[in-house]
């Protein structure tokens, strides 16, 4: 493997470094010799690789929606070499022999480093803990990811478990109570064309309960893919209290509102789109540092599932192809964010709390000419994203993971 950018800029330490580069043996070297390489490619960044810590590969138990193949090709094709796989898998991994049927798949089949959660509870039923003990070697963390754990005394066990074993507990935070049969957000978009209803309060009650639990136990607690100025504001006061908190949020929070809702399947994901003051919010948590990463929550169904629009498609969209590109066009472009700042929301920031390294990985970008997000393209099962059709800056031409090429513009 062998390549050459004219005046690129490598992220070292922090910061960009300008030159010329040479992909040779898996490595990026500075170089005033290009000669005998693929030469010609300028304004290209190289950047770590990136880490996205929600990520659903459906396998085992799902193939139809994803693979653990393909949603790996998926994640190198976006520029990702890590990526954390969500547990809401049949079986569960809910104990270490049920897991071991996932980490035979990723060890087969990946071709990027995955890093698998286990369970909180038993078949993420909510009632007994799941083996947490047995499981803690071969997880990043602990999340019943798709559902809130309701009790509360069973989620102070699974935190002060967690806390002994030295893993994060991730969270969807969701009252099951206040839910209603709903399925987008609780707004003026619902009431208007008739849908059930999502409250904001669904997420951050839930939030609330779960920064006074991590405050009692210690546990290191992140909360999944938030959508509310509540949360932000509950996270942001918890952080300030010295509470071991971090949390998400997806581009599709930060970008769209229930104001981009179609009656079409690709809008509906959970929790749902919520209000611009919502958006406001968690862009000002991007900001001050209270969300501390960004996550793709990707989540494939069947292209025949998600037809059914908003009422009757499962909840969940595919962001790994595309999050890099719609971050840095919306987000780094108008200013909003330096890129410096955004590589640590999807880099730095996920391995750091999750304990992951990846430091010889690496992924290189093209950022001057513009390409359009075409699901047709997208290397994933799935196809649903409410972001089809849009112009981005941003695209991947190179991923290296563990010294080997995992996607490559060239080959595609």
């Amino acid at each position: 493997m062998t390549a050459a950018y004219k005046n690129a800029r490598v992220y070292r330490d922090g910061k960009f470094v300008a030159g010329d580069i040479v992909i040779r043996n898996g490595r990026p070297d500075f170089s005033t010799d290009l000669s005998g390489s693929r030469a010609g490619i300028e304004n290209c960044i190289v950047i770590p690789g990136l880490a996205d810590v929600h990520v659903h590969l459906r396998e085992p138990g799902f193939f139809y929606k994803e693979s653990i193949r393909t949603g790996t090709l998926a994640a190198a094709h976006g520029g990702f070499t890590a990526v954390c796989a969500m547990p809401n898998l049949s079986p569960v991994p809910d104990g270490v022999d049920h897991l071991e049927e996932e980490r035979r798949i990723i060890r087969s089949d990946a071709v990027v480093r995955v890093f698998p959660y286990g369970a909180v509870t038993v078949g993420e039923q909510g009632e007994a803990l799941s083996d947490m003990a047995g499981m803690a070697p071969y997880v990043c963390g602990f999340s019943d990811d798709g559902r809130g754990v309701q009790s509360e005394k069973r989620m102070r066990e699974a935190m002060t478990e967690a806390a002994r074993l030295g893993k994060v507990l991730a969270a969807h935070c969701e009252v099951n109570d206040l839910l209603r049969g709903g399925y987008i957000h609780d707004g003026e978009y619902a009431r208007r064309h008739g849908h059930r209803g999502i409250c904001s309060a669904s997420e951050y009650e839930q939030v609330d309960r779960d920064l006074r639990l991590a405050k009692q136990t210690g546990c290191a607690y992140h909360v999944c893919h938030v959508s509310t100025a509540e949360s932000v504001a509950l996270i942001r006061r918890a952080k300030a209290d010295g509470v071991n908190v971090t949390c998400e949020t997806a581009p599709h929070y930060l970008i769209l509102t229930e104001d981009d809702l179609q009656e079409d399947g690709r809008f509906k994901m959970n929790p749902p789109l919520r209000t611009r003051f919502d958006r406001e919010a968690l862009i000002e948590g991007l900001l001050d540092g209270t969300i501390d990463m960004i996550a793709t929550d990707h989540a494939p169904h069947g292209a025949e599932e998600k037809s059914r629009g908003l009422a009757g498609s499962p909840m969940g969209v595919v962001g790994l192809e595309c999050a890099f590109a719609l971050m840095y066009t919306e987000f780094v472009q108008p200013g909003i964010l330096s890129l410096e700042k955004l590589i640590e929301l999807m880099a730095v920031n996920p391995k750091k709390r999750f304990g992951i390294d990846t430091e010889e990985d690496f992924t290189v970008f093209e950022l001057a000419e513009p390409f359009t997000v075409d699901p047709e393209t997208f290397l994933s099962k799935g196809r649903a994203t409410p972001f089809a059709g849009r112009k981005v800056y941003g695209k991947c031409l190179l991923t290296v993971c563990r010294g080997t090429e995992a996607y490559s513009a060239g080959r595609g």
